[in-house]
């Protein structure tokens, strides 16, 4: 009866934590659709801002540069 009655309040612990676990995935699954807690901070500095400007124009590039090669693989098989 003692083993019984432990392995049921083992089973029941581990099923509420799988359950608040599960629900813990929910909210984090909800958040991306719910409207930002606190708006973004302007950047601090101009210089700050054109860094990032700076990057993703190079990443903007880089796609640019990969369709391009795709393409002309495209039109040498044919």
């Amino acid at each position: 009866m003692k083993a019984l009655l432990s392995a049921l309040f083992a089973v029941m612990i581990g099923l509420t934590f799988a359950g608040s676990t599960y629900a813990a995935e929910e909210k984090k699954m909800d958040a991306p659709a719910a409207a930002p807690a606190a708006p973004a901070a302007p950047a601090a500095t101009p210089a700050a801002g054109g860094e990032m400007k700076k990057e993703e124009k190079k990443a903007e590039k880089k796609v640019k540069k990969a369709k391009k090669a795709k393409e002309e693989k495209k039109e040498e098989k044919k």
